[in-house]
């Protein structure tokens, strides 16, 4: 890709939270765990790794499936609510900062660029989450439960936050940790900074890799967009 030579072309930034901001994969694996035992079984790693950026409905669904659960709706919802019961819990507590993730969300704001959080985690669980992000960092957030059902990997999470902020995708620079994540992203037509954390991401057209967000700022965000 070739760089533009300013940072005009870059009209926002959108944020994956879980694995991108905040440590809270971690956590996520607790509540996960813990779930799968309840249901009277076990979750393996590999299955758990399948699960990282995916939203709530399907991934009560795999664990009744590894639980060798019924699959009915009711059953989805029960296991749903159990899991949000325990994250909220494990979410009270400060969340761990990803390396140099709260810097780079600082120099956004601080060069007035839109920002927006686009996350799989459900509304009340991301409020949880905002206690320790901070809320001011964002124009807009988009929850997994706000997309009608539309959650990554399928655009709708993208596309709704551009259409919010009023900007186009493809002047947009998403930047995501998870397979779910990039595929959303990229498939909207943002330009998608990749920094993987529990699990490999695969290369894409529009993907850019790096192993941390330290030293990111507007410079290096607006650098990745194409030449528009």
């Amino acid at each position: 890709m070739t760089a533009p030579s300013s940072s005009d072309g870059l009209a926002a930034v959108l944020w994956d939270m879980d694995g991108t901001l905040v440590d809270s994969e971690k956590l996520w694996d607790v509540a996960l765990y813990e779930a799968a035992e309840a249901l009277g079984g076990t979750l393996s790693e590999e299955v758990r790794m399948t699960l990282v950026g995916s939203n709530m409905d399907a991934t009560a669904t795999v664990l009744l499936e590894q639980t060798g659960r019924p699959v009915t709706p009711e059953a989805v919802a029960e296991t749903g609510e159990w899991i949000r019961r325990r994250t909220a819990g494990l979410f009270d507590d400060a969340l761990p900062w990803r390396p140099g993730a709260r810097e780079a969300l600082a120099a956004v704001r601080a060069a007035g660029l839109k920002s927006a959080l686009v996350t799989s985690t459900e509304r009340a669980l991301t409020e949880l989450a905002l206690d320790t992000i901070g809320r001011d960092f964002f124009d807009v957030t988009v929850c997994g439960d706000e997309v009608d059902g539309e959650n990554k990997p399928l655009p709708r999470p993208y596309l709704k936050a551009a259409e919010l902020l009023g900007v186009a995708p493809e002047r947009c620079v998403a930047v995501e940790d998870s397979p779910p994540g990039a595929e959303s992203a990229e498939t909207a037509g943002c330009t998608v900074l990749v920094v993987p954390n529990d699990v490999d991401v695969p290369d894409g057209p529009r993907r850019v890799f790096r192993t941390s967000l330290a030293g990111v700022g507007v410079p290096e965000l607006a650098a990745l967009l194409p030449q528009l």
